[in-house]
């Protein structure tokens, strides 16, 4: 048995975790299930198409009524490919209208017949604002779509110049730059990094106004999402960084649409290292995006829940800050939460709050988290479990005696040992590992026998022998180990000792003998 010469400072490296510390014990989201970790088209979109359901004659920049006659692909070109103003309006205005259709429009059609270059080409007729809106509109919409369909518009060149229509005094015309970059950005890193390199980010940022209307700036800050998105790799964090303070003053702004996409921004950029969460740290928006995790509107929750969750994957000092905006009293309500993905997110934040330092899991404890914690490991789908079973992992890795004690007085262990009957290999390692955790602090304290009667009791061990059979390796020598450990027939209970004495040390059935400074080893 190791000496009692063991304090708190070496007590993780000499005793649990075989010496991870809070920071290696901390997921960041790249090591998380792709479930988790991935922004489904319908937390955010990647791309949106302009469709039209207006009277053409209500648009901006509408100068004719002949516009609003159908006409087909070769009429379009030709029209197009005229010299006469009039004509290539109409004929590119033609040419929109057809790619704005609700369902299937002939983007790849359209794309053969060639009028991608031809678009790009309007895009530079500043004598002709409206031409260059038509033109920039169905270059949104063929941008909107496959990858193939946006490369063909970068390729002919529009970036440049749907970057220089962004300083238009035309705000409808630049409006539709925007949106057209936007989808252009959400391709992909390359993309995102070309639109980047041609100077979108300032140019946005200047059109950013006390009077800009709320329909533009939410083009406008989807389309910064997209420039912050994306991570193989990241985008050059000198030139996304310079939207931070951007982005903190449009945290308060009333529009749910704005908040939402101001919220998966910063979500993108504290996806990242410790020095990149830093810098989102130190322009003040913690205080308001843990408020935000009050938010009624899911589509605001889901992404402010994710920056605040990435923020957690930081040091200490950065944890710190989302507890002490109050972040683990809201995290405690989402514990709670009707949607299993809010849920689930909760549950891997709390995970990486756990990992802290004992300090931070008192902070857990004095917030009331475990009882909604170990619902969710009892109660919850699969992947909120799963994330649960991290959370105690972490816990009983990191916590005091006293902290132990009170999560295995408070019920853990049956929910905890069920998941042990779990398919996912990775889940029941991380199962595990808690259990050890559980077991080695009891031997410790001489309570042992007690605690391997409890997970008897409540069918952990008829679990952990059923596992010596496991295909996976690391499972059954993890369950091996902790039958030959602490469940063996040579180890007797003191039959000295009535139930619920415990000779002098921690006893795990009463939490209430625990002294308020807690125990060392």
């Amino acid at each position: 048995m190791p000496s009692q010469e063991n304090d708190g400072s070496n007590r993780l490296t000499s005793f649990k975790n075989k010496g991870k510390n809070a920071d290696e014990m901390r997921r960041r989201r790249n090591e998380v299930s792709v479930e988790l970790r991935k922004a489904r088209k319908d937390d955010q979109l990647l791309k949106r198409r302009n469709i039209s359901f207006e009277d053409d004659s209500a648009l901006p920049l509408q100068e004719n009524s002949q516009s609003s006659v159908s006409m087909s692909i070769t009429e379009i070109i030709e029209g197009m490919a005229s010299n006469d103003c009039h004509t290539q309006l109409v004929a590119t205005q033609a040419a929109r209208k057809t790619l704005s259709r609700e369902r299937n429009p002939p983007i790849d059609a359209m794309i053969q017949s060639g009028i991608v270059p031809r678009c790009v080409e309007f895009l530079t007729r500043f004598d002709n604002p409206s031409l260059q809106f038509e033109a920039s509109w169905a270059l949104t919409n063929i941008a909107s779509g496959t990858s193939e369909q946006t490369n063909t518009v970068v390729k002919y060149g529009a970036v440049p110049k749907l970057v220089d229509l962004l300083g238009s005094s035309y705000m409808h015309v630049a409006e539709q730059a925007v949106w057209a970059l936007g989808n252009i950005a959400g391709d992909g890193s390359g993309a995102r990094d070309l639109v980047l390199n041609y100077g979108a980010m300032p140019a946005l940022l200047e059109l950013i106004k006390p009077d800009t209307t709320v329909s533009f700036l939410r083009n406008i800050v989807w389309t910064l999402s997209n420039l912050c998105r994306n991570k193989n790799p990241p985008p050059p964090f000198e030139i996304v960084e310079t939207c931070l303070s951007t982005l903190n003053r449009l945290l308060h702004y009333a529009d749910t649409d704005v908040l939402a996409d101001t919220c998966w921004a910063l979500s993108y950029l504290t996806d990242g290292s410790n020095d990149k969460i830093q810098a989102v740290v130190d322009t003040g928006v913690v205080p308001r995006l843990v408020e935000l995790l009050r938010a009624t509107e899911v589509n605001v929750l889901t992404p402010a829940l994710r920056a605040v969750g990435n923020i957690v994957t930081g040091n200490d000092m950065q944890t710190d800050a989302i507890i002490q905006a109050g972040g683990l009293i809201h995290l405690r309500e989402l514990l709670k939460h009707p949607r299993m993905n809010i849920m689930k997110e909760a549950a891997w934040t709390v995970s990486n709050i756990t990992a802290g330092n004992v300090d931070q899991i008192q902070e857990v404890v004095n917030a009331g988290l475990l009882e909604p914690l170990i619902h969710v490991l009892s109660s919850g789908d699969f992947k909120s479990q799963k994330e649960a079973a991290w959370a105690i992992t972490n816990f009983t890795s990191g916590g005091s005696v006293s902290q132990l004690a009170m999560l295995v007085q408070m019920g853990v262990l049956k929910p905890f040992c069920d998941l042990l009957e779990s398919k996912d290999g990775k889940t029941v390692c991380v199962v595990l590992d808690g259990l050890n955790n559980i077991m080695q602090t009891a031997e410790k304290m001489g309570e042992v026998e007690r605690v391997a009667i409890m997970v008897e009791e409540c069918g952990g061990l008829d679990k952990l022998e059923h596992l010596q059979n496991h295909e996976n390796e690391q499972v059954y020598q993890k369950a091996l180990s902790m039958i030959d450990t602490y469940f063996s027939e040579t180890d007797t209970e003191d039959p000295t000792l009535a139930p619920g004495e415990s000779n002098g040390q921690l006893d795990f059935s009463n939490t209430n003998s625990v002294p308020d400074g807690g125990f060392s080893f």
